[in-house]
């Protein structure tokens, strides 16, 4: 951001974090991450959130700056989460007279994470609670599984701001010179894509709010085009296709299932497809191919057998999409076997357990490497694809 300043009386004093590598030590994040907290300036300051331990000194820094002399009257936590919430025992040791504020399970949840004794400093609130400052007005809405069980947003209405704790967030440091839906989808899918009715429950909440400006934990001030944003959320958080396509992710060992894969992407793209992405699970990050499945309306998983089962990044790319909650989708299946193909059994059982996901027929088996047999298979899958 240029400056700190989301209005007049409402400072950006969040911090960017270039030197992550994994996010929640899982997720790759090439152009970092943010890690965002913001401060009303009234009668009385609300601080909102702290930051990763990463980022304690900076956000200090900024914090102090930010106060010019003054001091916080409240602390609201929104999400507990480490990344937010590392500070928290900190700041309020540093300003002994400032009060929490969060909800029964904020609190209910924070000796698991501090020593600090909050006798005396907190104010719980429940939905629809408000905290007065001044002449800015903070209300509360709970969000539980959103995608921790004690979750809330703050909306505070003279400027029409919502404070959307993870939601609404992407990866990369604000600075980063991105397009702000990739990163968005692939932090929403990965992070809060399991809790997609607990999403569509908030989403009827802010449907009642006059929201001007949103401020995520993660990623830049939202301001403009704000129906963008929230149709991007209905979709991902009811499970719809955001875009006609065809997914398909491969799990090939010595290279004959690869040729195969890229065969179909050669065939469908022949008859027309719009959109064919091809994903080598041996080799893509993991969290980017999950995104894409969740992405397009189909889906071809492609594997060899290996020990009698899948091989693993197959397994592994089917176990984030069940914990993800993958549903509404048409799915065609490809395996590979040199002496007793079982891949196809086992992917099958896995998108069964799965909500409406349609499976095509015919299953493409192939022995070793494609043949006239396997090859007419594939072209009657790829037809199908097509339907």
């Amino acid at each position: 951001m240029k400056d700190n300043k989301i209005t007049d009386s409402i400072l950006y004093i969040g911090v960017n974090d270039k030197t992550i590598d994994l996010f929640e030590s899982q997720y790759v994040v090439p152009n970092g991450v943010s890690y965002n907290s913001y401060l009303i300036m009234d009668e009385k300051i609300a601080l909102m959130d702290t930051v990763d331990a990463r980022a304690s000194k900076e956000w200090f820094a900024n914090l102090e700056q930010a106060l010019g002399g003054r001091t916080p009257d409240y602390l609201v936590i929104s999400h507990l989460e480490p990344d937010h919430a590392a500070n928290i025992q900190k700041a309020a040791e540093k300003y002994p007279d400032m009060v929490l504020v969060g909800n029964s399970k904020t609190f209910s949840m924070m000796p698991q994470f501090f020593t600090l004794d909050v006798t005396d400093r907190t104010v719980v609130v429940k939905e629809g609670d408000s905290l007065e400052l001044g002449s800015h007005k903070l209300s509360f809405y709970m969000a539980p599984m959103v995608h921790w069980p004690e979750v809330m947003v703050s909306y505070e209405s003279s400027e029409k701001v919502l404070f959307s704790a993870d939601g609404f967030g992407k990866f990369g440091a604000l600075d980063a010179d991105e397009d702000w839906l990739c990163e968005a989808r692939r932090y929403y899918i990965n992070i809060v894509g399991k809790y997609g009715s607990q999403v569509q429950a908030l989403l009827k909440k802010a449907a009642g709010l006059d929201i001007a400006v949103i401020c995520p934990l993660h990623g830049p001030v939202l301001r403009e085009n704000l129906g963008y944003y929230l149709e991007k959320y209905h979709l991902w958080s009811s499970y719809t296709p955001e875009d006609q396509g065809i997914l398909i992710a491969c799990a090939s060992i010595h290279g004959n299932t690869k040729a195969a894969a890229q065969k179909l992407v050669k065939l469908l793209e022949e008859k027309g497809a719009p959109k064919v992405v091809f994903a080598d699970l041996t080799r893509e990050d993991m969290a980017e191919a999950v995104e894409d499945a969740f992405r397009y309306d189909r889906l071809v998983v492609a594997c060899s057998t290996y020990d009698a089962g899948l091989f693993p990044c197959m397994e592994d790319f089917l176990a984030h999409l069940k914990a993800k909650n993958f549903q509404k989708r048409t799915v065609g299946i490809i395996e590979n076997g040199s002496w007793a193909p079982m891949a196809g059994k086992h992917m099958r059982t896995a998108f069964e357990s799965m909500k409406d996901i349609t499976l095509l027929d015919p299953l493409v088996t192939i022995k070793s490497t494609l043949n006239a047999a396997s090859q007419e298979q594939l072209e009657q899958l790829a037809q199908e694809l097509l339907k």
